[in-house]
């Protein structure tokens, strides 16, 4: 019998490291298991930065957008106001009171940030003007805006309207 025993023992021996072999690898394919979910929990929290990120921007961005389409279409005001002032008149009173009007305007824009792009001889820029005439002149340079039609505007280095301009040669 003592043989029997010996094989029993044995074959427990083997069956020892089976088990532990068994657990290592369960061991293994959970770890394994662990870094996928926390990979993709790192992702998932990337994920949600890059959002979070992006439609705070696109809120500043757009709520700028809203200030200067508001702020674009005021600017009929002010054009109306310049030719007013441009009119001649006997009245002074009423001349007065336009210029009133057209200072708190001006006082309005400036609080607002917004900045008159009026390039009476200066050089002609394409991301500020917009050119409606070409004429020989030679009393301007090359690519000189020799009249300006209508006045632009531009707040934060963004035109909310471009001036419209005659350049010369």
């Amino acid at each position: 019998m003592a043989d029997e025993e010996k094989v029993v023992a044995a074959e427990e021996t083997a069956e020892k490291p089976k088990k532990k072999d068994k657990k290592s690898e369960e061991i293994a394919k959970l770890n394994s298991e662990l870094e996928e979910v926390r990979d993709r929990y790192m992702r998932t929290m990337a994920e949600y930065d890059n959002f979070r990120k992006r439609t705070a921007k696109e809120k500043e961005t757009l709520y700028g957008d809203a200030e200067n389409t508001t702020i674009a279409s005021f600017l009929t005001v002010y054009d109306n106001l310049e030719r007013a002032l441009n009119t001649p008149t006997e009245d002074e009173a009423f001349y007065k009171g336009v210029e009133m009007i057209m200072n708190g305007f001006n006082e309005t824009l400036a609080k607002l940030k917004v900045e008159v792009i009026n390039p009476q001889g200066e050089a002609f820029d394409p991301n500020f003007h917009n050119a409606v005439m070409h004429v020989e002149d030679e009393n301007f340079g090359e690519n000189t805006v020799a009249e300006v039609f209508q006045k632009g505007f531009k707040r934060n280095d963004k035109v909310i309207r471009y001036a419209i301009v005659k350049v010369a040669n």
